[in-house]
């Protein structure tokens, strides 16, 4: 839904793989083949990425000051189960945690969260407020205080109901 830019570095993984749910209609994109094929999965390994896709939810609605949508795994749990390694770039020695041989999906989204983490970027990752949406997005507002996808879509239907409920 969002016409936001694409977040900075490895988080297009986990913002792709939150928006893999249209909230509204419930279309699961991780209920077909070609649904799961961009982040490796097989029909036995969706119903994990389910269960991340939430926890990843939940977690970017908090980034945005707004309670969870519903009950999950906390993410810290879902992420200290994923295998990581220390890599160092012999030309500049930068470090950085990669997944272990280019690992299943929980590896990556831990990766892209640990680099996010470093670059000061992971809060601004988050989740709309619109309970029909919550789609993620990238919050590259000066004061990071964004709160929808898309000021187009959903925030000029929560400043419509907002304006219909002072008539009422």
């Amino acid at each position: 839904m969002s016409e936001r830019a694409a977040p900075p570095g490895k988080l297009a993984l986990v913002q792709d793989l939150v928006n893999t749910l249209d909230v509204e209609s419930g279309a699961d994109a991780l209920d077909t083949a070609d649904g799961r094929a961009p982040f490796g999965l097989t029909e036995d390994t969706a119903a994990f990425a389910r269960e991340l896709r939430e926890s990843l939810r939940v977690t970017l609605l908090a980034h945005a000051g707004h309670p969870p949508h519903r009950a999950v795994t906390p993410l810290g749990e879902l992420l200290a189960r994923a295998p990581l390694v220390v890599t160092v770039d012999p030309a500049d020695g930068s470090a950085a945690l990669a997944p272990v041989d280019d690992g299943p999906l929980l590896s990556r989204i831990a990766a892209a969260v640990a680099e996010a983490v470093a670059a000061g970027t992971w809060n601004r990752l988050k989740a709309c407020e619109a309970d029909d949406c919550l789609w993620a997005y990238y919050d590259r507002s000066p004061a990071g205080r964004g709160r929808w996808c898309s000021m187009q879509v959903c925030g000029a239907r929560a400043k419509m109901r907002r304006y219909r409920a002072k008539g009422a």
